[in-house]
């Protein structure tokens, strides 16, 4: 997947267009409702990711589980992420076929992770099922 595919994949997928801070090639996806952000693609130096190759690759940064990301940077194509937190950011080599369908999925699960958190509605009493934060008492009156 290309950084051009990946960008019409995101339109499609969640609607958002990527954003150029730095005013260069690299970008953010982020979301509509909480900016925050989803995905990085970033052009790094090859050598930097301690591939032998030179020139420069597209990687995309999506946050992930701590887990899984341990158990995909031994894998050809995942590397530790670069210029984030590197137990909860993942890079991935763009331009790899092999890892499309890995990268939709992992763009999505960083999707739903940094998404707005659902919040429970407040109840009044402060534990559930006490009367006016006191537990009621019986009263005997026999």
């Amino acid at each position: 997947m290309t950084r051009q595919e990946l960008f019409t994949w995101i339109r499609q997928q969640y609607g958002t267009e990527p954003e150029y801070p730095w005013h260069d090639w690299n970008a953010v996806l982020r979301h509509n409702d909480n900016n925050k952000w989803y995905g990085v693609v970033l052009e790094v130096s090859a050598d930097k990711l301690g591939l032998p190759e030179a020139g420069i690759i597209d990687v995309l940064n999506v946050k992930s589980d701590p887990l899984l990301i341990g158990s995909l940077r031994g894998q050809d194509g995942y590397f530790p992420a670069y210029h984030m937190n590197k137990e909860k950011w993942l890079s991935i080599q763009l331009g790899k076929p092999e890892l499309d369908d890995a990268i939709k999925d992992l763009l999505s699960l960083s999707h739903e992770l940094t998404a707005p958190k659902k919040r429970n509605p407040k109840s009044s009493a402060k534990n559930p099922g006490d009367s006016a934060n006191g537990k009621e008492k019986e009263i005997d009156e026999g």
